[in-house]
């Protein structure tokens, strides 16, 4: 994830802190929810599993603990940045082209429409 914050806004370790608390809990009430998700038990047992290796945690734990957090110094890097991470669903082999994962910014660069409105980063 590429995120910026305003000169006089949140630290980026809060604005993380809130994304990863959001996300876990609407993408784990919805996992729960859907009775018909074939890979419910088997989500929520790693979920609870990885939780229960971690004090912090109540029950589950969906996103890791730590991030490593680096600053995009120049134009080069964020590219390799953009790069990587577009290129992340390839190298797992759920697609073969990076504008083919449907929750990718890979489309936008593409210059095809994505699922989500973005901010380009040029």
């Amino acid at each position: 994830m590429i995120i910026s914050r305003k000169e006089d806004g949140e630290q980026l370790s809060d604005i993380v802190r809130d994304f990863k608390k959001y996300t876990s809990t609407t993408i784990l009430k919805a996992v729960k929810e859907n009775k018909h998700e074939s890979r419910r038990n088997w989500m929520l047992w790693i979920f609870e599993s990885v939780g229960s290796k971690n004090e912090n945690n109540k029950k589950y734990q969906f996103w890791r603990q730590d991030s490593h957090p680096e600053q995009l110094i120049s134009n080069k890097f964020m590219d390799q940045k953009v790069d990587y991470i577009h290129n992340n669903p390839v190298a797992a082999r759920i697609v073969d082209e990076p504008e083919n994962y449907v929750y990718s910014s890979a489309k936008d660069y593409a210059n095809q429409q994505g699922l989500l409105d973005i901010e380009m980063i040029l």
